[in-house]
Formats: structure tokens, sequence, C-alpha cells
């Protein structure tokens, strides 16, 4: 009966220890680690400066009548082009207003007669420009402090650059326009103006950057928000690899290669980088175009006990 048990015990221990060595020895040849070889890329890299801006017009004029009185008539309208002497508006000084207000009640001989004689005041465009805003209509009472109409010669993207990036942006570097109500529209332009002062902003300096679009798509309106990506640095035929492929040791930055000779392995190559753009970066020197590079298997997931269980852990109880 003895000997039954013991025969059992060392049976029992053979097979536990048989399944323990095949979920190890699997586990073991789960976690090996694969590579991908790839080959460096030629292609084009930039370095940038993204933030936010509003479309506004680069030089914007209030218009104003010179003399106080009452508005005849409206004779453009809000986005209508105007040229230099234009006539805006036609206006009757107070003195006339309230002169043939008085010939009404005389006939229509008496305020033909003083409508003749008294003319009406025209408000005049002072530039070539848009009429982006109409304050006025007919009949209204104006002063000479006023404003009748706002003209804008040309609409710009005003971009506010934080302090720490302003270092970077030059005028007449390449900027990429885009709105926020037509995000399908992307407008190239270049940076014209970096204002000297500064303003603050959710407690951060904040300066205003001027960009003049190439063209002016006619959905553009005074005011719109805009995303501006301001071209710092470009590169063009340059030697490339993905991000991942580029790691640091000791301080330098090395790329894995395959050993030459029959027995294999990994080794590592020490690479100069230069930009680094939406998952790209620049290799200046260490390897070439014919270079094979081992990239770590993005597909590889090391096997994780989801469950929690091993059937030879014991399991705590529970009430």
């Amino acid at each position: 009966m003895k000997r039954t048990k013991i025969i059992i015990a060392v049976t029992v221990a053979v097979i536990v220890a048989g399944v323990a060595g095949f979920l190890l020895f699997r586990g073991t040849r789960s976690a090996e680690q694969r590579f991908d070889e790839i080959h460096p890329t030629r292609g084009s890299i930039s370095s940038s400066v993204s933030t936010t801006g509003a479309v506004e017009p680069q030089n914007r004029v209030k218009i104003q009548s010179s003399v106080g009185g009452r508005v005849e008539e409206i004779l453009v309208e809000e986005g209508q082009l105007v040229k230099k002497g234009t006539v805006l508006a036609m206006l009757s000084s107070t003195e006339r207003a309230a002169l043939l207000d008085a010939a009404k009640l005389q006939g229509k001989s008496e305020l033909s007669y003083w409508n003749n004689v008294y003319k009406k005041t025209g408000v005049i465009a002072p530039m070539d420009g848009q009429v982006i805003v109409r304050s006025v209509d007919p009949g209204q009472t104006v002063t000479t402090s006023d404003s009748l109409f706002v003209l804008s010669d040309h609409l710009i993207v005003k971009a506010y650059v934080d302090e720490t990036d302003i270092g970077r942006v030059k005028t007449g570097q390449r900027a990429v326009i885009g709105l926020d109500a037509y995000p399908e529209i992307r407008v190239n332009g270049v940076v014209e103006h970096i204002y000297y002062e500064s303003r603050l902003q959710n407690n951060v300096s904040i300066y205003n950057v001027d960009v003049i679009p190439d063209r002016i798509p006619e959905v553009f309106r005074s005011g719109m928000s805009a995303n501006i990506r301001i071209i710092v640095e470009e590169h063009t035929g340059t030697l490339l690899l993905p991000q991942r492929a580029v790691q640091s040791r000791n301080g330098s930055s090395v790329v894995m290669q395959k050993k030459p000779g029959k027995e294999g392995g990994q080794r590592y190559t020490r690479v100069k980088t230069g930009l680094q753009d939406d998952g790209k970066i620049e290799i200046l020197s260490g390897i070439t175009d014919s270079s094979v590079v081992l990239l770590p298997d993005s597909s590889f997931v090391l096997p994780k006990n989801s469950s929690g269980t091993n059937p030879f852990t014991p399991q705590r109880s529970r009430r």
C-alpha cells in the first residue's frame, strides 16, 4: 500500500514537471525578439513651428463723415471691392436736412429748388480695398465721430507665436495656413513681419507674426480662426529612417544591423542624426542607402496571462 502511494506521488511529480517545462519552453520561444529588415529611403523632411492665429486686414481703415447729418443713400454693399475715390454714401448735413424737411411743407417746387441749391455731401473711399463693415443705413443720423464703413486693403493671417518658438521664426520663411471653418482648404504663405512687442496671453508672452497668403480664397473672412505651420528648416533628398529605428546608447545615436558572418546576431552602428518630423528622422552619416537596418517587429507582443491564474500557483481562499 505504501509502495503504491509512492509510485502515484512520483508519477504526479513527473507530470507536473513535464507540463511546467512545456509551458516554460513555449513562453521562451514566444519571447524571442523578432526584427524587420529595412533600407533607408530618400525624401524630404522639415522642422516647423505650429501655432494658431486669425484672419485680419493688413490695413484696416475706418471711414467717418466730415460733417454730421443724415444718411441719404448707401451706394456700396458689404464685401464689395472699391477703388480710391469711389463714392460710398451721400449725406445731408444737419442744416441741409433741417432745410429740406421745412421745404417739404412748402411743396414740391420748393423742395426741388433747395435740392438743387444745397447739394449733398459724399463719403469717399480713401484707398483701394474691400468694404468689410457697413455700419449705417439710409435715414440714420450720424456725427463726425461715427464709423460709417471699414475698408481692408488686403487680408492676412496674424499668427500668435510663443516666446519659446519666436527665436526660430524669421521673415521670408514659408508657411501653410488652414482655417478651422474650412479644414479642407490649405493656402501657402510667407512670414512678412515679426512684431517687436509681446503681449500676455494666459500668463505666456506671445508675439504676433504677419503671414501673407499667396492667394485669398473667397471664403476668407476677417476674424476667422486659423492654424499656421511655419516651416523653420527643410531638407530635400536626404536619407531617412523611422524614428524608432534610432536608439540612444551611452549618449550616442545608434541603429541596429546584422553582424557579418554565418553566426549572425546584431551589432550597433553609430549614426549622426538631423531633423525629425512625422515619425521620420534624418540620417546625416553612419549608414548609406544600401545599408540594412534591423527594426523591432511592432506586431510582436509578449504573451500575457490575462486570466491571472496558474494551475500550479496556490489560490487564495475567498470569503
